[in-house]
This record gives C-alpha cells, sequence and structure tokens, in this order.
C-alpha cells in the first residue's frame, strides 16, 4: 500500500525529539553515489516513525555517557526517491562518483546485488542509516568506508577493515541492537526498528514541511 501525498501522524521531526542528534542528509545535500539532490527531498528535515525516534533517543543518551553520539544519513525515503534511483540505474555511462562508492560495479549491479531495492525499508519509515562520533568534535569514528559505499568493505562482519574500524562497527551494531534494531548484513550503517509499526506499507509523501 502506498500513501501518496500525507504524512501519518506517526510520523515525527527526529530532532523535535532529541535535537542533540547531529543530522547530515545526504540525499538532500547531494553527497551521495548518484551526485545530486535525489527527488522527494525537498527540505533538510529527518522524518522517522516515532517509535523509531524514541528508540534512537535511548540510544544517543547512551552514547553520551562516553562522549559519543548518533549522526543520522538517512531515515524516511518516499517511494519517488526510490524511483529517482531505478531511474538513474538504468541509464548508461559511467559517472563522477562511481570510483567512490561503487569501483567494482556498474549502475545495474546496484539492482542486481541487492544494494538497491524497489521497495525500500527506509519507505516504511523505521529505518535508519547512521554512524556515531565524538560529542565535542563532531568528528565520525572511522567505520572503514564512508556511508553507501558499495562492496564488500561495507558489510558490517568484514575482516578486510582496520582492527579500530571493526570495533567502531561492533559498537554501533550493539548499541543499536540493544535498542530495538536490527542490522543489515551488506551495510553497516543500516538498522531497522524490529517492532517497526508500519510492516507492509510504502509511504510516497515528499519530506517538507
Amino acid at each position: 500500500m502506498i500513501n501518496i501525498d500525507k504524512r501519518p501522524e506517526l510520523f515525527v521531526d527526529l530532532l523535535k525529539i532529541e535535537p542533540s542528534i547531529l543530522i547530515d542528509l545526504k540525499y538532500y545535500s547531494g553527497d551521495n553515489f548518484i551526485g545530486s539532490r535525489v527527488e522527494g527531498y525537498e527540505e533538510e528535515l529527518c522524518y522517522i516513525t516515532k517509535p523509531a525516534a524514541q528508540a534512537l533517543q535511548r540510544v544517543q543518551h547512551e552514547l553520551n555517557s562516553f562522549g559519543l553520539g548518533l549522526k543520522i544519513f538517512d531515515a524516511y525515503r518516499p517511494q519517488k526517491s526510490v524511483d529517482h534511483f531505478i531511474r538513474w540505474c538504468g541509464e548508461e555511462g559511467t559517472v563522477s562518483t562511481q570510483q567512490r562508492f561503487f569501483p567494482d560495479l556498474s549502475r545495474p549491479d546496484l539492482f542486481e546485488k541487492g544494494y538497491l531495492i524497489r521497495h525500500s525499508s527506509h519507505t516504511r519509515g523505521s529505518t535508519v542509516d547512521l554512524t556515531i562520533v565524538d560529542i565535542d568534535s563532531g568528528i565520525e569514528l572511522d567505520m572503514g568506508t564512508e556511508f553507501d559505499f558499495f562492496g564488500p568493505e561495507s558489510w558490517f562482519d568484514s575482516q578486510v577493515i582496520p582492527a579500530q574500524a571493526r570495533a567502531n562497527r561492533m559498537l554501533l551494531q550493539t548499541v543499536m541492537t540493544q535498542h530495538g534494531f536490527v542490522p543489515f548484513h551488506q551495510e553497516w550503517w543500516h538498522f531497522t526498528l524490529q517492532d517497526e509499526p508500519y510492516t507492509d506499507q510504502y509511504f510516497n509523501f515528499p519530506i517538507s514541511m
């Protein structure tokens, strides 16, 4: 089921729940694998379901006790954004972002190998892409790859990255799973709330006020 134009009341602005979480929405800024702003990201707002936001608040408070915090790269993603990915992957030719984000793959490979799918869990509203930062500096902990690097190096149990990066990934996975999130094996940054309120609804309202 697709909700085309209206944001349900259960979707909230994450910063209204926990304003200390850092936001760096890659599909709004254009700093991403397609190299431009993605359709549907009309404002720099981080929408997510309220249960997921409250769980992230608990994660943030736990990390704060160690001088750490969260930075969010993506949360709710409209279906029109996924459709943008689909069209982009069907275009021919190389792109300037390929060496940075998917050096060993072609654009069609991103769907064929499962890095992108036609109905993303993000569109259900309880999935989040994120990392851990140092509170004082805002610097991200080393996770071995950057967000949206498509390759085995980004698998959360990759052994080809430095030991400190593996430890940082384990910290992220541990604190997220302790607060009810389920990781995705191919992306160290990707987590979905286990008890998500919408399990079979995919939304399409734009990210705007």
